[in-house]
């Protein structure tokens, strides 16, 4: 021990670095004037002779004191010295009286301080060790020098108190103290210490800073736990001795008592500690964490701490930077620096925590799992979650769970990442190897809201990282876009353009990594490829170069001229170049575009467009007929387009004439709409988007054929029947083309043509379904042609909707992801919707009745033209239904043209699938198949060249039209409800109710796209949802909304939409609505929002939901709508525990009462066919709920045990109610759910009841008792469905028996447990029970094996083969009477005899 002491010098060798510095330039006497002034020549020389007689020669000036002897040697000569000498002991008086006027001058006194120099004389054998201690130091190693040394020193610290030390000077109080550490032997230790505190008491911060850090190496042992109570006072009193005490205190061995409370007050300090002292601070919380408390400790740091004060100098900086103020930026330059610096050090503490204690690392982990308000989410978390991916193997994955779960739930927006990637770069920078694996992982991902943000981390990591992350993320998405996986493709080329936009000179200078991905084009499809050349093209133009217009001109006509024979070919080409225009509005070469521009308009009108004439010569299989004109006014140079004769000569020559005239160039339908677009794409830019020069082509009619094919499409041949849907294709791809381009013009006659024109597609659509129904196996022609051909034939018949070969396909998948979500969603107990959005339009469309036609060409979307943004605002015209239009002709008559149910559902339905493909839910679920994401893609190619925030505002554009339209929606349900109740009459009544339905769910289904956007947590897309918020809440208070606060807007908002849900007309209508509430309530949820959220969905729960038709909702959308809604509303109720007790013990005894079809009166959707839906949810939030009551603690208040026996007594009951329910519902699903969910509930039980039952059963014995008699009684119940399980050997349902058998026993021996610690062992029986089925009757077949145990049980109490054992904490006489009364009900009690 003692040669550790003198080995352990840090402080002493530290001191001597900082002390050897310049001295004052003061002049100073001889020793000898020095003495013959003080008078104390006897007393010097004694000092001096004594000193020099045991080997050390005093120095003055800058030199050191020197020493020739060992150290050891040196104190044992002078002590024996002293102890000889004959005017012991007044010699020591003497001695300490020259020492005492030797160090009145600092410089001689800094000497004393400072460790000696070792010297050898000539001929001297001694060996010196290379490093001496100080005068001081070596005189306080003798015992008898040692209490007047250090009462000297004591007295010479307060001379130092108002010196101030500056950068070189010395720092005479630490050296002082200095002294006092490592001591060999210290007389009067108790003394000493408590002088120092004394001293501490009065002296300056810098003193007692020294003071304070120096205590450990000065304590003894049983001295520590004494002044750490010292200390830790101190800590309380105030701020500015934190980082000494928390250091010293580090040092010192405490007791678990007070290293608790020292680890409370230093938590208590960490909000408001200064920046600098922070590390220290965590770094003491940190190191002192034990296994038992981590989560809780570590939980309660990550809440205290908050990096906001380490950007507010940023901020600062920022601003000043765009003042240009060079001057004031110097000093919070200085500022950000000081800052970065100490979140550095921050996240090193963490880091060294995370590595070397395993608890720290798996606490903070969970504490972050912990968390569920999406508000509470940090940036420490994020760069936590990072740290302890990129430290500690061991917890990576689990670290990567999280933060994937996180991300999945919308807990740490990209905004989030994006602050901490610019606000605190310098420490994530560390972690880019794991920030480089991760974003590699995340674009692999399933879920949506994953692969943005894998995205969204390799653009912050290029934007903020040095040039050698950048080369490792371009070569990163070079990696992803050559590997041929599809969806990482996409994502990588977006993530590439998004750098080329913003970092384009960054990007230059890996220009030759990205040049690599053109070796493998082939695995792109076209859009992909447009793609990477305009991200080339970005690179190689960024600066113009001469000679650039030769090239394009040149290029452009070898394309087109390659392009003629081949019509997708050349129809691409023109749709390519229609694209370049509208992207580059207004920023093309004026020359190139009139040079290709006037083959252009030469070329349209003689390959596409005739004159208008009566008759049409020519031999076709249908009649030509001039049809859809709206300019039948205008006989002179009327036009049309020569549709049939074209589709004649394109379809069928090809089987008549197979050969063509190279040098002739072929004209086809199919490039009919490309060429147009690029047309009046062409006109616009040349006349600044007025289209008056080719506005004919508007209103003039098509050659088609007369349409009146009810009763005649059966009686043509196959090639006619797919000659008449073809047609049908191009005339509705034309008129798509030409709403989209002219439906922003403003002429009041071109707005009715474009209305009229939307008109005829809806009846277009009609007649074409009519025709695919009766031509099986026909491949329409293509409509786009940047995308691959799509697989499989597209089908659809008379009845209803019927999916193509992949579409029913796909619709499998969507329903197998479906179920696979609601698994999911059942694991986590947080009820998420178990339905994606895309299933959802699709199964929206799937299970359209035979009223609506529109649906039942979903599968054919792909071969349509694609609607432009622009065409939306065609929504701002009025809404017109028959039935108003009956009563109301003489208002409506002025109008030109409205809108109509049937043309309101075709551009709501477009707008719907457009924003659900861009738009990406803050709350998304998983994707279900992304090998289909190219078909998904296919008919976005216009969309796709906007930002997901330019679509969203122009949605926010719309929302006054939309309002419009929903609130017409709402006044005709409700005058449907008033005047007629159920729509019950035939014919068009009822077409007309499901027409305006369909248009109600689009209307809530567009709102909820929008306002679930994920884009609306960033910070700057702040501003568009207030703008969006405003327009709702106009509504209410018109005029008012300008001035109100963001939660205002959203309350008004909120209250708005509420109003609806009296005329919703569907039970999906209503899911819509709920979910489109919570989207908006979520910004946040406040207390008023969630009962007001619970009270809507039990009210929708409690009505009775009838198609028009009469007969009542069901299927499988209805159930998967049904068990979100039922979970919103418990979730969202204030006591979930009532609420599952209303349903179970109110609604499922109706519904047992009740009729075989009937349901229940009090919550009409619980029927039957319902019934696995409401058990599979309200015994999942059952398991879920009882986890957040806190577990019983030994400090916990009687009342406070009370208070958790009564939650747990009102769970246990609501699970008994629901696991008997088996007995009357035994359907495969039910019971499935019932043996997962029941052993969850049981580990929940052990986990968190029985410590409250251990503390409890004393003071509540009656309660306690009567709870497990009540669990008792589920138990046995669970034990039947085991053996039920066995005996229909169902492998789904016998894999949950293992692990439910094992929660039982431990259950059995859990109780035990807890009655011998409340010493009460005697009251408990342990027996066999027999292996009965679902209602209670014995299994025969093993009988016998079962009474032969009965036998044995006495003997063998512990051995369970046949099931868990009962129990009860109660007296004998109980226990035989409750066990009686379950026997003679049936159901299995243990068997009785004797505990062991």
């Amino acid at each position: 021990m003692v040669s550790k002491r003198k080995l352990s010098k840090p402080d002493v060798s530290g001191e001597n670095s900082k002390a050897d510095l310049p001295k004052t330039k003061k002049s100073r006497a001889s020793d000898k004037e020095k003495a013959s002034a003080q008078g104390g020549l006897e007393s010097e020389g004694v000092f001096e002779e004594l000193l020099r007689t045991s080997g050390i020669i005093l120095k003055a000036g800058e030199g050191q004191n020197e020493i020739a002897v060992d150290q050891m040697a040196f104190q044992k000569k002078l002590r024996l010295t002293l102890e000889k000498h004959p005017s012991y002991p007044g010699v020591v008086k003497q001695f300490i009286s020259g020492l005492e006027s030797h160090i009145r001058d600092r410089n001689q006194f800094k000497n004393c301080l400072l460790p000696c120099a070792p010297v050898r004389t000539e001929g001297s054998r001694t060996l010196v060790h290379s490093y001496c201690e100080s005068l001081i130091k070596l005189l306080l190693g003798i015992n008898i020098l040692q209490p007047a040394v250090i009462t000297l020193l004591l007295e010479k610290i307060p001379e130092f108190f108002f010196d101030v030390v500056g950068t070189f000077g010395t720092n005479f109080p630490r050296l002082i103290v200095n002294q006092f550490k490592w001591l060999d032997s210290l007389l009067d230790s108790q003394d000493l210490v408590k002088k120092l505190m004394q001293m501490l008491s009065v002296s300056p911060v810098p003193i007692q800073h020294d003071i304070i850090t120096s205590l450990p190496e000065i304590l003894e042992d049983s001295q520590q736990s004494k002044v750490a109570r010292e200390l830790g006072c101190l800590l309380k009193e105030g701020r500015r001795l934190t980082v000494p005490i928390l250091d010293a205190l580090s040092r010192l061995d405490l007791d678990a008592e007070l290293l608790a409370e020292v680890q409370q007050s230093a938590m208590t300090i960490v909000p408001s500690v200064k920046l600098e002292d922070l590390p220290v601070v965590v770094k003491f919380i940190l190191h002192n964490v034990k296994a038992a408390n981590a989560v809780e400790v570590i939980s309660d740091l990550r809440k205290s701490l908050d990096l906001s004060s380490c950007v507010l100098p940023l901020q600062i900086l920022g601003s000043q930077k765009k003042l240009k103020s060079q001057v004031q930026t110097s000093s919070s330059t200085s500022q950000v620096t000081t800052s970065q610096n100490c979140v550095k050090l921050l996240f090193d503490v963490i880091k060294l925590a995370v590595r070397f204690q395993k608890d720290v690392s798996e606490a903070w982990i969970k504490a972050i799992e912990n968390t569920t308000s999406v508000s509470d989410h940090k940036v420490l978390d994020l760069i936590v979650l990072l740290l302890i991916h990129s430290t500690n193997t061991k917890n990576r994955k689990q670290a990567e769970k999280v933060l994937r779960s996180k991300i999945r739930l919308g807990c740490m927006p990209e905004q989030l990442m994006q602050n901490a990637f610019q606000n605190h770069s310098m420490v994530i920078r560390d972690f880019f190897p794991s920030i480089l694996v991760l974003a590699q992982t995340f674009l692999h991902a399933a879920h949506p809201a994953i692969v943005s943000f894998g995205s969204c981390m390799y653009k912050q990591a290029f934007a903020v990282f040095d040039s050698y992350c950048q080369q490792e993320v371009v070569s990163a998405l070079v990696t992803h876009v050559c590997s041929g996986n599809e969806a990482e493709l996409d994502i990588a080329l977006d993530v590439l353009t998004d750098l080329v936009i913003v970092h384009t000179s960054l990007l230059m200078r890996y220009a030759t990594f990205v040049k690599t991905i053109l070796d493998s084009t082939q695995k792109l499809n076209p859009c992909q490829i447009r793609k990477l050349f305009y991200i080339l093209s970005t690179l190689a133009f960024s600066q113009r170069q001469e000679g650039s217009y030769i090239q394009l001109s040149t290029l452009l006509d070898l394309v087109g001229f390659c392009c003629e024979q081949t019509p997708e070919v050349l129809a691409l080409y023109y749709d390519e170049l229609a694209n370049l225009i509208e992207k580059q509005k207004g920023n093309l070469d004026l020359q190139l575009l009139e040079e290709f521009g006037k083959s252009l308009v030469e070329d349209f009108p003689s390959d596409f467009v005739v004159d208008l004439s009566p008759t049409v010569t020519g031999s076709f299989l249908f009649p030509v007929k001039s049809l859809y004109n709206l300019d039948e006014d205008e006989s002179q140079g009327a036009i049309a387009i020569n549709l049939l004769p074209l589709v004649s000569q394109s379809e069928l020559g090809r089987v008549t004439d197979g050969t063509n005239n190279p040098s002739k160039r072929v004209v086809s339908p199919i490039c009919l709409s490309p060429s147009f677009r690029l047309l009046r794409l062409y006109t616009g830019e040349q006349n600044n988007g007025s289209l008056e020069e080719i506005d004919a082509l508007l209103g003039c009619p098509l050659y088609l054929t007369d349409l009146e094919v009810e009763g005649k499409i059966d009686s043509l041949s196959k090639q006619e029947r797919e000659f008449l849907c073809s047609l049908l294709f191009y005339a509705l791809n034309w008129f798509r083309e030409v709403v989209n381009a002219f439906c922003q013009q403003q002429d009041a006659e071109m707005k009715g043509k474009v209305l009229t024109r939307i008109q005829n597609i809806t009846e277009l659509q009609n007649v074409l379904g009519k025709c695919l129904a009766a031509t099986p196996g026909y491949v329409p022609p293509p409509a786009t042609f940047d995308s691959e051909a799509v697989e499989g034939v597209p089908s659809v018949n008379s009845v209803g909707p019927m999916r193509k070969k992949n579409g029913r396909k796909k619709k499998s998948d969507g329903s197998k992801a479906s179920f696979a979500d609601r698994s999911q969603a059942d694991e986590s107990s947080e009820g998420n919707q178990p339905d994606n959005e895309l299933s959802e339009l699709e199964k929206t469309a799937a299970e359209r009745e035979a009223g609506n036609p529109l649906a039942q060409l979903q599968s054919y979307r792909p071969y349509f033209r694609e609607l432009d943004l622009e065409v939306f605002t065609v929504l701002h015209c009025g809404l017109l239904t028959k039935s108003i239009l009956d009563t109301e002709m003489h208002t409506e008559a002025s109008e030109i043209v409205q809108l109509g149910p049937a043309e309101l559902y075709f551009l709501l339905e477009d707008l719907c699938w457009k924003l659900e493909h861009v738009l990406t839910p803050g709350s998304t679920r998983r994707v279900p198949f992304l090998k289909e994401r190219g078909y998904k893609d296919i008919g976005f190619t216009h969309l796709r060249q906007r930002s997901p925030k330019e679509v969203a505002v122009c949605v926010v554009k719309l929302l006054k039209p939309l309002c419009n339209h929903m609130e017409n929606m709402h006044n005709y349900f409700q005058a449907v409800t008033q005047n007629q109740g159920v729509v019950d009459e035939p014919g068009v009544n009822i077409q007309e109710h499901q027409m305006m339905s369909s248009c109600y769910q689009q209307l809530l289904l567009t709102f909820r796209f929008l306002f679930a956007w994920n884009g609306f947590s960033q910070h700057e897309n702040a501003d568009l949802l207030r703008s969006a918020l405003q327009v709702v809440a106009d509504r209410l208070k018109p005029g008012e909304t300008e001035f109100l606060l963001l939660e205002e807007l959203i309350s008004e908002s909120f209250q708005y939409l509420l109003n609806f849900q009296q005329s919703v007309p569907s039970f999906q209508c209503a899911f819509i609505l709920t979910q489109l509430l919570i989207a908006i309530s979520e910004k946040p949820m406040a207390g008023w929002k969630k009962e007001k959220m619970a009270l809507l969905a039990k009210q929708f729960l409690c009505r009775s939901w009838v198609k028009p038709s009469g007969d009542q909702e069901k299927g499988s959308q209805f159930n998967s709508a049904l068990h979100t809604l039922l979970c919103v509303y418990l979730e969202h109720t204030d006591n979930i525990l009532k609420a599952i007790e209303e349903i179970s013990s109110v609604g499922v005894p109706e519904l047992i009462n009740s009729a075989k079809d009937g349901c229940s009166s009090t919550y009409p959707t619980l029927s039957r066919q319902t019934f696995p839906v409401f058990f599979r949810v309200m015994i999942a939030q059952l398991e879920s709920s009882v986890k957040s009551i806190p577990a019983g603690k030994p400090s916990d208040s009687s009342e406070t045990q009370l208070e958790k026996l009564l939650q747990w007594n009102i769970a246990v009951r609501n699970f008994h109610i629901l696991v008997n329910l088996v007995k009357v519902f035994d359907s495969r699903p039910v019971l499935n759910i019932c043996l997962k969910y029941g052993r969850l509930f049981v580990e929940a039980f052990l986990k968190l009841a029985m410590p409250l039952l251990d503390h409890s059963f004393k003071k509540h014995r009656d309660d306690v008792q009567g709870l497990l008699k009540t669990l008792q009684l589920s138990t046995r119940q669970l034990h039947h469905m085991c053996g039920h399980s066995k005996i229909r050997q169902d492998i789904g349902l016998t894999n949950h028996v293992p692990l439910l058998k094992k929660s039982l026993e431990q259950f059995v021996y859990r109780v035990k447990a807890m009655l011998a610690f409340n010493h009460c062992q005697e009251a408990f029986w342990v027996g066999i029970l027999k292996n009965r089925d679902l209602q209670g009757e014995e299994i025969l077949s093993q009988a016998s094996e079962a009474r032969d145990s009965e036998e044995d049980s006495a003997e063998s109490p512990a051995e369970e083969p046949s099931g868990a054992a009962g129990e009860s904490a109660s007296d004998g006489s109980d226990q035989e009477e409750e066990e009686e009364e379950e026997e003679g009900r049936g159901a299995a009690g243990p068997g009785r005899g004797p505990a062991p």
